[in-house]
């Protein structure tokens, strides 16, 4: 991350994401760039949110939590309390992900047996259709 202020392109460029990204983010309270007129500058508070921002939709969690989170990180007790919240959102959200990885390999198991059992049939019938 760059120790100057960045541009909305420079943060789009860094982070991979549209204008209307950051402007929706900051719409939602959790980035607050400098304005200077119509220009928006982004610090390094910005780019670091930014960062964990992404790390947090990649993890599922929704804006909202996201949001919350971040607003704890000024909150005293060596953010503690933004820590503990996170290891409880985020043990959550794993039991979610391991559950639905669970559902999702029992539907390609289910699946992969659909698709012997077609190949099996289509099998037969081209073995039926050669021997007459």
């Amino acid at each position: 991350m760059s120790d100057t202020k960045l541009t909305i392109r420079q943060m789009c460029d860094l982070f991979d994401v549209t204008p209307r990204t950051l402007r929706f983010y900051e719409a939602k309270e959790l980035l607050f760039p400098e304005r200077i007129g119509q220009k928006r500058l982004f610090t390094k508070r910005d780019q670091a949110r930014m960062k964990l921002i992404l790390r947090g939709k990649r993890f599922g969690f929704s804006l909202e939590d996201i949001r919350q989170l971040l607003a704890l990180y000024h909150v005293g007790n060596n953010q503690n309390i933004q820590i503990k919240r996170t290891l409880k959102l985020a043990n959550l959200r794993l039991q979610d992900m391991i559950e639905r990885r669970d559902e999702l390999n029992s539907a390609i198991s289910d699946l992969k047996s659909q698709i012997a059992e077609g190949e099996a049939v289509l099998a037969d019938v081209k073995a039926k259709q050669a021997a007459e």
